[in-house]
This record gives C-alpha cells, structure tokens and sequence, in this order.
C-alpha cells in the first residue's frame, strides 16, 4: 500500500518538506520513494504541488497524512470519498476546565473602614509611653 506524507528536508531548526509517494509500511526517512508530487515550506506556507500527478496516485489509493490532506485540498486537488478530512471546527480540548482562574469563584475583598489620622496618631504615643514607663529589669 502507498502513502503520500511529507519528508522532511532542510537545515536543522528550519525544516521544509517533500510531498512523497511512499510505500506505507515503511519509514518516511528510509522508505522506498515512489514519486515526489511536490513540496511544502511551513515558514511561508506555500506549498508546490503537481495536481495531475496526485490526483492519479489518490485514485489508484495512496492514503494521504492528514497534513497532506490539508495541503492537497488547498491546491484543488479532487480528493476521493473514503478520504478523511479534519473538520475546520475542532477545538483543543481543555484537561481540567475547573481549575481555570475565569471558573473559579469570585472572591470578594474585605471593605475595611476608613480609620481618622487623630485616632491612629493618639494610639501610636499612647503605646510609646507604655513601653517607656515599663521599668527594666
């Protein structure tokens, strides 16, 4: 059986692909290669793919990579119906929804009441006076 996935190529940290028909049942890296029907660059998003050339190796039933899928519909190339395609409203699906800040409950802040200088002042000598007259030992 054949697939058709991306190889990939380029210098370390900046990675561009090969769309490669390929034997399955292999490695991508060391798998035998078919056919090369075009190539995909992630930085820019641009992908080079030969139409005619993959739509006859869809029909003859190489199995895409859902990357590829993605690649192939883009460039217009009339996918068969046993082909599964990713739906556009998938949505990362979230471990523990009860631990995020936005469901926890809302904590209120204790509303203390507004205390007059005088009073704080008056209470700040009367304690220094305290600890002066206390005779030491």
């Amino acid at each position: 059986m054949l697939a058709i996935r991306l190889q990939r190529l380029g210098r370390s940290g900046y990675p561009t692909y090969r769309v490669a028909v390929q034997e399955a049942q292999r490695h991508p890296s060391s798998g035998r290669v078919v056919a090369y029907v075009g190539s995909y660059n992630p930085h820019t998003k641009e992908a080079k793919i030969q139409v005619e050339l993959a739509q006859k190796y869809l029909d003859n039933g190489a199995q895409p990579t859902p990357r590829v899928v993605k690649l192939l519909k883009d460039a217009g190339v009339k996918l068969p119906n046993w082909v599964k395609q990713a739906s556009a409203d998938k949505q990362k699906g979230i471990r523990n929804p009860e631990k995020l800040r936005k469901n926890q409950p809302k904590e209120e802040a204790p509303v203390e009441e507004p205390v007059a200088a005088e009073e704080t002042a008056e209470e700040v000598a009367a304690e220094k006076t305290e600890v002066e007259t206390t005779p030491a030992e």
